[in-house]
């Protein structure tokens, strides 16, 4: 928005969950999304108004959790496409004006990694095994676990090998966890940085950023009597109930940061990294973007928000204050691939998808970055996908229907699946897309200008136009139902209540629905006044 700051700073920034983008070569019509099939998109990101795309991971993987068990770090997973289908579409994002960030995963490998195959040929005690974290068991015969942690995805967070040891894995059994007090990870990663800064990304997203280190001892987990047995909510990450978590958050996995914050400072044109780190505070999280650190971390305590003027009230100035600390700038998020989509949690239906564009206009209007998830911009909630086409791992491993409804690909044209989501012979997506989604799909909602899709467009330009990205003191209160952000000049009003309320004076810039002229603001309406 500005060159006040570099272009990170206050950038929009589009994730593309790759499977479910756009299916174009390297298998053309196989229902799966690649890089190609980004490539030809772009224009669409160009046109909604975005500085930057995120991409999932893309590397060579088995897909047990969807490219999140890396097999190779610097490789193109031939599903997506090849190294010069990754070149390309840089290529063309960089024509296009637009900054591409690439995901890294550095907490765990796939069991197919090279290093991990060779862990399981190897010897207890073995270097191999050292650079993962392999111990004995506990019990007369070592047939029970470690310790008593359990994985994110449901289920103990140890599995057996043959040879009786056995391995941690935060995540699903095929996601072995590094041992990052190993110096052999740590120069592995930085050479896998540097892989891709010198193709030319301009930043990475740090999967699971709060994670590799883990406290040396791997003691047990000390879990509160209320909280034993309460089933693990597997669909999302959001909610954090234990506090005692001798697996996250250590102060080591500071020092990785500050060293790759090194790196990057060695290469041109700003390049940047942003945090997924699951922090229990706002400053906890302000740690991980000291001046010396990463750049940004995702703000998820704005994600995990009810629809409420007081609550919003408080995240916001808790956020912006926790920043501050580090000398940063916040960011802002609602949906992601790991949560259930915002309309959904706000209500669903109308009122839900009123509450989106609202919490979303809101959202635009405060300072830093905000990040967007692919299909947001279509108004598309969460879909309730068939037990029998379910395919994230977390079902298999708790049976509740995990992370499958944000991820269904997306609807660029046509009246039925798959939309114009592949090629012309009408092969079905990876997940079903839903029947009813012809009306919610790029081409139509291109010829409606009070679609969700105009909307967006409208709030990003007039983002763009309004906000400077200068240092503007920006301040946040409730005021009963009424959220009130004031910024730049500019108030931003938000009615989370069931009734209209009188509009303040100023000149309305932008809405979230249509303002009449009757002087009210309806419920579940958000407005830009200056």
């Amino acid at each position: 928005m500005s060159n006040t700051h570099k272009w990170w700073y206050d950038a929009v920034v589009y994730q593309v969950y790759v499977r479910s983008f756009a299916d174009g070569e390297p298998v053309p019509g196989d229902g799966i999304g690649d890089l190609p099939g980004i490539t030809a998109r772009l224009p669409h990101l160009r046109d909604l108004g975005v500085d930057a795309l995120w991409i999932t991971p893309f590397y060579r993987s088995p897909q047990k959790d969807h490219g999140y068990d890396v097999a190779d770090y610097e490789d193109v997973d031939p599903l997506f496409g090849e190294l010069a289908d990754f070149d390309a579409l840089l290529a063309r994002a960089h024509e296009l004006g637009l900054r591409v960030i690439v995901d890294l995963v550095p907490n765990h490998t796939s069991d197919q990694h090279v290093w991990f195959r060779a862990a399981l040929a190897a010897e207890p005690g073995s270097p191999e095994r050292a650079r993962y974290l392999f111990r004995d068991g506990r019990g007369p015969a070592g047939d029970e676990p470690p310790n008593n942690w359990s994985s994110v995805f449901g289920g103990s967070a140890w599995t057996r090998v043959a040879d009786g040891q056995w391995y941690l894995h935060l995540f699903d059994s095929t996601q072995p966890d590094l041992d990052w007090r190993n110096p052999e990870v740590g120069d592995m990663f930085e050479g896998v940085l540097r892989f891709w800064l010198d193709r030319g990304v301009d930043g990475f997203r740090v999967d699971v950023a709060h994670g590799l280190y883990k406290e040396a001892s791997l003691r047990d987990q000390v879990i509160p009597e209320e909280t034993k047995g309460r089933k693990k909510q597997a669909e999302s990450m959001v909610e954090r109930v234990l506090r005692d978590e001798p697996m996250w958050e250590q102060p080591e996995v500071h020092d990785v940061y500050r060293r790759w914050r090194k790196v990057l400072e060695e290469y041109d044109g700003d390049r940047m990294a942003v945090a997924e780190a699951w922090t229990q505070t706002a400053e906890s999280m302000a740690q991980f973007i000291r001046p010396d650190e990463l750049h940004q971390a995702f703000n998820f305590g704005w994600l995990g928000t009810p629809w409420s003027a007081k609550d919003f009230a408080a995240v916001i100035t808790s956020s912006i204050a926790a920043v501050a600390t580090a000398a940063a700038a916040p960011t802002w998020v609602l949906s992601n691939h790991d949560v259930v989509r915002h309309p959904t949690r706000y209500g669903g239906g109308e009122v839900g998808l009123a509450r989106g564009r609202a919490a979303t206009l809101a959202m635009l209007a405060l300072p830093g970055s905000a990040y967007l998830y692919q299909g947001e911009e279509l108004g598309l909630e969460q879909v309730d996908v068939p037990p029998e086409a379910r395919q994230d791992p977390s079902w298999f491993r708790t049976g509740q229907p995990g992370r499958d409804g944000c991820r269904v690909p997306l609807p660029w044209s046509g009246s039925a699946p798959p939309y114009g989501f592949g090629g012309a012979d009408g092969t079905q997506p990876w997940i079903p897309q839903p029947t009813d989604w012809g009306g919610l799909t790029v081409e139509a909602q291109e010829a409606d200008p009070d679609s969700t899709l105009a909307f967006y467009r409208r709030a990003l330009a007039t983002r763009r136009t309004v906000f400077t990205g200068a240092e503007e003191a920006t301040t946040a209160e409730a005021d009963g139902d009424l959220l009130v952000v004031r910024r730049a000049g500019v108030t931003v009003v938000v009615n989370t209540g069931d009734l209209p309320v009188p509009l303040p004076a100023g000149e309305v810039l932008i809405s979230s629905t249509a303002v009449s002229d009757d002087g009210m603001l309806p419920p579940d309406t958000a407005v830009w006044l200056r």
